[in-house]
């Protein structure tokens, strides 16, 4: 399986910023060492054309040439720099990576990514380009493919990809998040489940099981893009639910099983992670990765 990562281009962050960067390199060096059947790439960078499929222009053109207000910018969370552009254009670039690589091999991962805050014409929540819908809509424009789920099981709504895709009636946008947590207003995804604090791995599961069921019953999708947040987790600092590492990992066995059984390619992200042992966090994401690592079923013509 491959596995695209862009750790080396750092975003230059203040010394205390909560948002947990070196997680990334953490996970790489970790897939490196503990996963040989992973094989870990880098990715191009984002292009503005492929930017502008799911973000408008203007916000693109400020985004990119530090012309963001100051509201803006304390909204994403990041100092704006051009090492923040090059950084998430490869974030978003390893999105789109994986995606055309699972069109080939089954499934590929985003060793970072999952940046669902990102709206149409704003940032949000350390997320300035949303990875999941400009690789939405980049398989259906360069790749053909007609019908796109974007299932995310980060512990935030994907607030950001319900604004860019929530309408749409090509994709089916899947949020299971917890229901008082950022964001506060939340926006209407295809399907949204709201879960009380306190939600455990036995309710979350059987959660997740209805909502992969009504996701098959309302769109017959080709492709998934999957959001496999850390922050679910009992230790996260910022999620309010209580799921275990197994129950995490038991999440991503049935989404990939979900995709495997069904011959669907599978393009995972990260997305978020907060815990206070980082360890933790990149603990949660290899068990994603080695999890993906055995769907390597090639997708069939018929879904193509």
């Amino acid at each position: 399986m491959i596995a695209w990562y862009a750790d080396h281009f750092v975003l230059p962050l203040p010394d205390g910023h909560r948002f947990p960067m070196d997680k990334y390199r953490r996970l790489r060096e970790r897939v490196a060492a503990e996963l040989p059947q992973v094989v870990l790439r880098e990715p191009p960078p984002a292009t503005d054309e492929q930017l502008l499929r799911a973000h408008e222009a203007d916000y693109v053109a400020r985004a990119v040439g530090g012309m963001l207000t100051a509201p803006e910018i304390r909204a994403i969370g990041f100092p704006w720099s051009l090492q923040m552009v090059e950084r998430c254009r490869r974030s978003a670039g390893a999105t789109l990576a994986a995606c055309r690589t699972a069109l080939d091999e089954g499934v590929s991962v985003n060793l970072a990514g999952g940046t669902h805050h990102a709206r149409r014409a704003s940032g949000a929540g350390y997320c300035v380009f949303n990875d999941a819908a400009v690789a939405a809509r980049m398989l259906q424009v360069e790749c053909g493919i007609e019908r796109v789920a974007v299932i995310d099981l980060d512990v935030h709504q994907g607030d950001g990809t319900a604004d860019i895709l929530g309408t749409s009636d090509d994709v089916f946008t899947l949020s299971l998040h917890g229901e008082r947590n950022f964001p506060f207003r939340k926006e209407r995804s295809h399907l949204d489940i709201g879960l009380p604090d306190g939600t455990g791995d036995e309710a979350y599961l059987a959660a997740l099981d209805r909502a992969l069921l009504e996701l098959e019953a309302r769109l017959h999708a080709q492709f998934v893009i999957y959001l496999a947040g850390a922050d679910p987790y009992a230790g996260d600092r910022l999620g309010r639910l209580r799921l275990s590492k197994q129950g995490l990992a038991e999440r991503d066995r049935r989404v990939v099983g979900f995709c495997r059984s069904r011959d669907l390619p599978l393009a995972i992200a990260m997305a978020g992670g907060y815990a206070p042992d980082i360890e933790d966090i990149v603990d949660i994401h290899l068990r994603t990765v080695a999890i993906a690592s055995t769907l390597h079923c090639r997708p069939s013509p018929g879904n193509r």
